[in-house]
């Protein structure tokens, strides 16, 4: 795979988050895909293959419906793509345990990727879970 068609499939990920296009994720994500999340999340919800895939998307979306995600930098060195990013949406549903509450988030982000026969098999995430958490909850950030 070059380098323009690992970013191109990088691109068509956030793609899939950003508009709910569950039905693309056999396009982007290996069937055996493994999702490598924060330790601190705890024991939640496996990301794992294509179902993990499309119950994360589908979870977060009924959450925040207009939530997007806004690439950055992306780089390449062979298999892997390094990606930083930033996600916005809207609190409209409720989300881990909170009701909605209206309030227009935005969390950091940073992935690194590993792609193999052209999808993407492997990923380590890492989240700005506090600052998350405290919009979530109608904290300041500062």
């Amino acid at each position: 795979m070059t380098r323009d068609e690992a970013r191109a499939l990088i691109e068509r990920l956030h793609e899939i988050w950003s508009t709910g296009d569950v039905e693309s994720i056999q396009k982007v994500y290996a069937r055996d895909f493994v999702a490598h999340m924060p330790k601190g999340w705890g024991k939640t919800e496996s990301r794992d293959g294509h179902d993990g895939i499309r119950h994360a998307i589908e979870r977060l979306r009924k959450a925040f419906p207009d939530w997007c995600e806004h690439i950055e930098d992306i780089l390449i060195d062979g298999d892997k793509a390094a990606v930083r990013y930033f996600s916005t949406g809207t609190h409209l549903g409720a989300f881990e345990g909170r009701p909605a509450s209206g309030r227009r988030l935005s969390v950091d982000e940073l992935s690194i990727f590993r792609i193999e026969r052209g999808l993407v098999v492997e990923q380590w995430c890492l989240n700005d879970d506090l600052a998350f958490g405290k919009q979530l909850r109608g904290e300041d950030l500062e």
